[in-house]
């Protein structure tokens, strides 16, 4: 149904695509696999049409169903793509935050899929878009509907977008990183419904993924590229059996598993010298967010996300938090760091310049700014609060072309800007931005989700050598509970605004309490 042919799309002097060949065939589920920046995205776009307007198709061509979508040397047929896009292929976009739109309810926006393409009543569509926030696992649908994304979580935004992909039932889907933001049991129902959608109603599906062990379970076949390349293509199973390239070789190595951590990774952090120096603690803390007017008082509601959170995390020592979407994490740590002053209780800090990284790098990284001057803000910030931490023009760019080296990057990056980057590496600015000022707490709201497992097994090998130089502490809340385990030196599990067990990390993953926990556990 698909045929990308010889595929090879330029940037200026930047060639972000090399001569792609890619087939896919009505009722496929074809994976395509491989580092942030490899070329995933910008295939996916544009197949979609949706490439960037200084996106260059220097030679090939996109075919649906034998039509030509697209060429080089020829301008688009806007008017042919129109025809397409929505109804026949959609697509599920890796950063939610920045595809829906923020002055519209969610419900309306999913609702306008079916007023453009339907001919379904008001009701008849209100009542569909009801039913997909159900199949995507989106509970309290008829509260939903009149929500603004940024009252969602993330996970909740992106389970927003799948729904408006899949309400039409288009013969293409594609996914680029579909569930990075979900934890596992609502990433267990997204996958279950894709793949229930692809065998019912047959059609295609492009599986764009960092996350190769969920590549196994829904792909058909799987597509590895690299530098803009597909160097390895082939039946699911024989690429993870018998990989051929050394570059798939490694990628599969990476991958994040429980296995038994090194002793001083197991059991570093746990002495009593360490735990005598608590960084943050938290004792009996309700959070609040206002929710709508009282017309007749003037006062907005409070609505209780967490629960008498208790805890305290010591200097040097990683703390894990894991639970589903929407449990309240974010809020928790928005409220930790002071973002949040709607709360009961205490949140006594005993570290300066307390950092956090963001779930959705595009959103909180400036978008008029290179990456340089996004880098340097941290210390022109701190230098502002403290003279003693001021400094040069020559010391803050050294400072930022060093902190590139350590998120693997180099210095061609730095003038940059955040719409030149791929998603992971917009996250790794990100990361670099809250380390840069070495400060003694990071609060890390999935700071990995949207890397490769290359790069993921990279920062966390980073954030922890930082850890032991600078003896930062970090707050590492993450749906991968592979990824906690290798992190956490203790773990926290949440649910429903309630934390509902902690312990070392080895204890918890031997012996759960909580049935919640059994099922995180036994789901991922």
């Amino acid at each position: 149904m698909i045929k990308i042919e010889n595929l090879s799309v330029a940037f200026g002097d930047t060639k972000a695509v090399q001569n792609v060949n890619i087939e896919l065939a009505k009722g496929e589920i074809l994976g395509v696999v491989g580092e942030s920046g490899s070329g995933k995205s910008v295939t996916a776009l544009t197949l979609m049409g949706l490439e960037a307007r200084d996106a260059d198709i220097t030679s090939g061509r996109v075919l649906f169903d034998e039509v030509v979508l697209a060429e080089a040397g020829q301008a688009k047929d806007r008017a042919l793509y129109r025809r397409y896009q929505g109804e026949r292929m959609s697509m599920i976009f890796q950063e939610p935050m920045t595809s829906l739109n923020p002055t519209k309810r969610v419900g309306i926006q999913v609702e306008e899929m079916l007023k453009l393409h339907t001919d379904l009543t008001a009701a008849e569509r209100r009542a569909r878009v009801l039913e997909s926030f159900a199949d995507v696992g989106l509970r309290d649908g008829e509260q939903l509907y009149d929500c603004y994304p940024h009252q969602l979580s993330g996970g909740m935004r992106q389970r927003v977008m799948i729904a408006m992909a899949v309400i039409l039932h288009p013969d293409l889907i594609i996914a680029d990183e579909p569930t990075t933001a979900l934890d596992v049991t609502i990433q267990n129902q997204i996958i279950a419904l894709l793949r229930e959608i692809n065998a019912k109603e047959k059609n295609a599906m492009l599986f764009i993924t960092h996350d190769l062990n969920l590549a196994r379970r829904i792909c058909h076949r799987v597509a590895v590229m690299k530098d803009g390349r597909v160097v390895e293509i082939g039946p699911t199973e024989e690429i993870f059996a018998n990989p051929r390239e050394e570059y798939t070789k490694k990628l599969i190595q990476a991958v994040p598993s429980r296995i038994k951590r090194k002793c001083s990774e197991a059991d570093g952090h746990q002495g009593s010298e360490k735990r005598t120096s608590p960084v943050v603690e938290v004792h009996d803390l309700n959070v609040y967010y206002r929710e709508g007017t009282n017309n007749l008082f003037g006062r907005a509601k409070k609505h209780c996300v967490v629960f008498n959170a208790d805890f305290k995390l010591y200097q040097g020592e990683v703390l894990g938090l894991v639970g589903e979407s929407g449990c309240g994490k974010s809020s928790l740590s928005k409220a930790i760091l002071g973002m949040n002053k709607e709360i009961e209780g205490t949140v006594s800090h005993f570290s300066a310049r307390p950092q956090m990284i963001f779930q959705d790098p595009y959103s909180s990284l400036n978008p008029c700014k290179t990456v340089g001057w996004l880098l340097e803000e941290p210390l022109r910030a701190a230098g502002r609060l403290d003279k003693s931490l001021q400094m040069s023009k020559r010391d803050m760019q050294e400072a930022a072309c060093d902190m590139l080296k350590k998120i693997g990057l180099d210095e061609s990056y730095l003038h940059r800007t955040p719409s030149q980057l791929s998603g992971g590496q917009r996250q790794r600015i990100s990361i670099g931005q809250a380390l840069i000022t070495r400060p003694g707490l990071v609060i890390a709201d999935e700071p990995v989700s949207a890397l490769d497992v290359t790069l993921q097994a990279q920062i966390m090998e980073l954030m922890k050598k930082l850890q032991e130089e600078m003896g930062v502490a970090y707050l590492f809340i993450s749906h991968d509970i592979n990824v906690v385990y290798r992190m956490s030196d203790r773990i926290m599990v949440m649910k429903d605004g309630r934390i509902i067990e902690q312990g070392r990390t080895e204890d918890v993953f031997a012996n759960p309490r909580e049935e919640y926990t059994k099922l995180l556990l036994r789901e991922s």
